[in-house]
């Protein structure tokens, strides 16, 4: 058995990787800036329509936004708009916190794809990882209990959980003991261990089902075959290698000012007073993460959510992707696995592994009607967007704090914001906007 087999017991220590240096050397493309949206196919007049577009959000009340734009390996548009803080709980700051092209943003759902997602490419592509391998390979003591209404853990592969087809639900609320019941729990290491006992819904391959545990696992999967906490290992082995300082996971445990990162809710995970568990903040949240799984179950860092980043890192995140899994000196995977995660799967022609593809139209609100059908890309429910267009050579990010906003309505819509009723929150009418100004 050798040293990525993928043993729950080997603790490769990717200290001893040499992907990264060793070997034949390596030299992917960097990000400039273009001098003129024109040098890498945008119309500056266009460009400025994006910009405007997204203004009149702000102008409207919605809290803030960032956005950048790449192509050809050039850095087209590179903006903020608005505010990182309005709030102090419902009282609007005297003085609100401008947005900054230097933001750092809850990154929510995006945490699967650049976190992840990334981490799983490559250990697929250094061998340490077989997506069509058991996860019961991978984590020995996933198994069905005797209680277990549907049985057929054993026979799970990660391509499933990547899939979303494993038969997971969409989540399971952990950290509220009302909810989780005898899974309730919010101590990381306990959590790990009721997402071993979490009963299927479905059985396996029958239903294609978002969910947070999928990615809970995936990251459970990376933990045990680096013998690696799965921050330590994207921030050292990832992010690290490409130059990036502000994509982490617990930011303010890792000397980012809150002052620097966009707030989120305005009472903690409190949707406005109308939701209670033990611990729950009721503050307005700024650096921590919003998620409740990943802060309270997880300690902040878990597969599904967590991570924070700057549109400057993400840039960087998108033009890997469109090198084909390297940056500068430093290749993190190759060509064959970015296809064996970006290809539709069987069950859905809008999933590939993790990533969303813009496989029908049902995929419009998110990449817009310009799109073509292999455009691949993410959301976050805190109101964040990725998109990558190899074919165009086109990488956008869109970061929103959209529910840095009042909650609707308490009682009946708790997870309705105020920020989710703009057109920005849809996403795809400012994708649009931005093909509309590339130059045909």
């Amino acid at each position: 058995m050798g040293p990525f087999s993928g043993s729950a017991g080997a603790n490769t220590s990717i200290e001893k990787e040499t992907f990264f240096t060793q070997g034949k050397k390596h030299q992917y493309s960097t990000l400039k800036k273009a001098k003129r949206p024109e040098d890498a196919g945008f119309s500056s007049s266009g460009l400025k329509k994006v910009d405007k577009l997204i203004q009149s959000e702000i102008d409207a009340g919605f809290p803030g936004a960032a956005i950048v734009v790449i192509k050809d390996g050039k850095i087209v548009m590179d903006e903020a708009y608005g505010y990182a803080q309005i709030y102090d709980k419902h009282t609007p700051l005297k003085k609100p916190q401008k947005m900054k092209t230097t933001t750092i943003f809850d990154l929510a759902s995006n945490t699967k794809m650049y976190a992840t997602n990334y981490a799983l490419q490559h250990l697929v592509s250094i061998g340490a990882l077989n997506v069509d391998e058991k996860v019961q390979h991978y984590l020995p003591d996933f198994k069905d209990s005797p209680n277990d209404k549907i049985k057929g853990k054993g026979d799970i592969l990660v391509r499933d959980l990547l899939e979303h087809t494993a038969g997971f639900p969409s989540s399971i609320h952990y950290h509220n003991p009302e909810r989780a019941g005898e899974l309730y729990s919010q101590d990381r290491d306990k959590t790990k261990e009721m997402l071993l006992k979490t009963p299927l819904q479905n059985e396996t391959g029958t239903a294609q089902i978002y969910s947070d545990i999928d990615y809970m696992l995936l990251g459970m999967i990376v933990e045990e075959i680096t013998g690696q906490r799965l921050d330590m290992y994207v921030e050292n082995n990832i992010y690290k290698p490409l130059g990036l300082k502000k994509t982490k996971f617990n930011p303010l445990d890792k000397k980012e000012k809150q002052k620097h990162i966009a707030a989120t809710e305005l009472l903690g995970n409190t949707r406005d007073g109308a939701i209670s568990f033990p611990n729950i903040r009721n503050y307005t949240l700024q650096g921590e993460v919003h998620d409740e799984k990943a802060y309270y179950s997880m300690g902040g860092i878990s597969g599904h959510a967590g991570l924070f980043s700057t549109t400057n890192d993400l840039a960087v995140l998108l033009q890997v992707m469109l090198n084909g899994g390297g940056y500068g000196k430093t290749k993190l995977f190759d060509e064959e696995t970015i296809e064996l995660f970006t290809s539709p799967s069987d069950y859905s022609p809008t999933y590939g592994l993790g990533w969303r593809i813009n496989g029908n139209e049902s995929m419009e609100w998110m990449f817009s009607e310009y799109a073509n059908e292999e455009v691949i890309g993410h959301t976050g429910w805190t109101g964040t967007v990725t998109m990558i267009d190899k074919e165009n050579n086109l990488g956008i990010v869109l970061l929103t704090n959209k529910k840095h906003s009042k909650v609707m309505n308490p009682a009946t819509e708790p997870n309705r914001f105020y920020g989710d009723t703009y057109g920005i929150s849809e996403y795809g009418n400012v994708v649009q906007a931005v093909y509309q100004a590339m130059i045909r």
